[in-house]
């Protein structure tokens, strides 16, 4: 920094953090090919927040983005980050509405944008039958905007796909997702997602209790986002069925760290925080948790981190 002040320095760095981001036109092929990873909300649990939203997170390579996970708030949290226009995929991993309260929303607003291209949308049954419902809900409006604003028809651009099974989910010029099974009860079947990016590899837990599963599918990944339960301040009075869920269900911040140990990742970013906010729970006593058997890079996640 020589011949440079401390005050440049940081008005340099700030204007740099503030430029606008670059069209996927004016990058390199190598820059276009970076992914990025949002954190869209970071909150567990299905009543609403007043500092998380709800379960999601987006992959983006160039201007394609692959959203996992629909909680409260997903489109406006999508506005925040600045990423609203990438949507192409929706990649479902279980049927809580903390997970998939806000996917038909997400399409619906998405079309109140100028939505014109494809989407396809990715997770477990009853996946088809919940997105034809969720059309037949809002026929009347579909119906007039289409006549009043001309907008194309959404439901021919929205495709549905069913997985009933781990592997290949789908492969694209940018992107190849499997899918792994995992133990959610009483969930019939809950699933952990990664993606294998050109420049990286990133897995999506789900909910899940500690999982073999997921360390297989996790195996040599850069980067692992896994729900965290901080079990002193597990929800629910002693006995109640709500305590015997959240334990039995989800996976502890201690157990997050056995499971990324064992899976060889590079970085565990902790997410989806049981509890969110009541009673608080420090990123100090998250961190701590994860480090007792984790010795690689840990993010405690906040919403609109980009990693």
């Amino acid at each position: 920094m020589a011949g440079v002040t401390r005050r440049q320095f940081l008005l340099n760095s700030a204007a740099l953090a503030c430029a606008p981001l670059a069209l996927a036109s004016d990058r390199s092929p190598r820059q276009a090919r970076r992914s990025r990873l949002i954190l869209l909300g970071t909150a567990g649990g299905p009543t609403p927040k007043k500092t998380r939203s709800g379960p999601a997170q987006i992959v983006i390579i160039g201007d394609r983005g692959y959203v996992v996970d629909c909680g409260d708030g997903v489109a406006r949290q999508m506005v925040l980050a600045g990423v609203f226009g990438t949507l192409r995929h929706i990649f479902i991993t279980h049927h809580h509405s903390d997970h998939n309260a806000d996917y038909g929303n997400l399409l619906l607003l998405g079309w109140g944008d100028r939505l014109t291209t494809p989407v396809d949308t990715w997770g477990p049954p009853p996946l088809a039958r919940m997105t034809k419902l969720f059309f037949e809900m809002n026929a009347e409006d579909l119906r007039i905007r289409e006549k009043d604003e001309g907008r194309p028809p959404l439901r021919p651009l929205v495709h549905p796909h069913e997985i009933r099974r781990a592997g290949l989910v789908m492969k694209d010029d940018l992107v190849t997702v499997t899918c792994a099974l995992v133990d959610h009860p009483l969930v019939p079947i809950a699933f952990a997602y990664r993606f294998d990016c050109p420049d990286r590899s990133i897995v999506f837990s789900g909910d899940t209790r500690p999982s073999a599963n997921l360390v297989a599918l996790a195996k040599g990944a850069d980067v692992l986002v896994h729900e965290a339960l901080y079990l002193p301040a597990a929800p629910g009075a002693e006995g109640s069925a709500l305590r015997k869920h959240v334990v039995n269900s989800h996976t502890t911040v201690e157990d997050a760290g056995r499971v990324a140990a064992e899976a060889g990742v590079k970085t565990l970013v902790l997410s989806h925080f049981v509890p969110s906010e009541n009673p608080p729970v420090s990123d100090e006593q998250w961190l701590a948790g994860a480090r007792a058997h984790f010795s690689g890079t840990i993010v405690v996640g906040r919403d609109l981190l980009e990693i």
